[in-house]
């Protein structure tokens, strides 16, 4: 086996609406390819504190029910200390939106997913998908991905 390496990747990109899903996999297979690590893991982490990342299944109804389960646990317009812009020690930027709904949404998710990787692809049940859980768009959002583990040498 090839020597330890490690392979840091960034993606940008734009998402559409406040509550949103995007199936991130193709992009992460392809930074494992590009990477050449054979064996090792893979780290996908949401640059952001009102997004996530998640496995589950791509299923339109399952993926409508995550919406409406995200919006019973943390419901929008509720009141939110977040969201009292005056109680603020430091005064906030004038675009500051009132997301207290989009942070507790994201504690509840997490930022990252780290994932096996075996025989130079990452190793996801039939029916999984990575996705980035946009909580408070649409925005702009910057994901990571972090391979590590041994490879050819390219």
């Amino acid at each position: 086996m090839g020597a330890n390496r490690v392979r840091h990747e960034r993606l940008e990109l734009d998402t559409r609406h406040r509550i949103q899903l995007v199936d991130l996999t193709p992009w992460v297979e392809a930074a494992v390819e590009r990477s050449g690590i054979l064996e090792g893991l893979v780290a996908v982490s949401a640059l952001h504190t009102t997004a996530a990342v998640v496995v589950n299944e791509n299923e339109s109804r399952l993926l409508d029910d995550f919406r409406e389960f995200l919006e019973r646990l943390a419901p929008s317009g509720a009141a939110y200390r977040h969201d009292d812009l005056d109680l603020r020690e430091e005064p906030p930027p004038p675009e500051e939106p009132r997301n207290g709904d989009s942070h507790l949404r994201a504690l509840l998710l997490g930022a990252s997913q780290a994932l096996t990787v075996t025989g130079g692809r990452i190793l996801l049940g039939r029916w999984q998908s990575v996705f980035l859980a946009e909580l408070d768009g649409p925005r702009r959002r910057v994901v990571s991905v972090s391979v590590v583990g041994n490879g050819e040498a390219r």
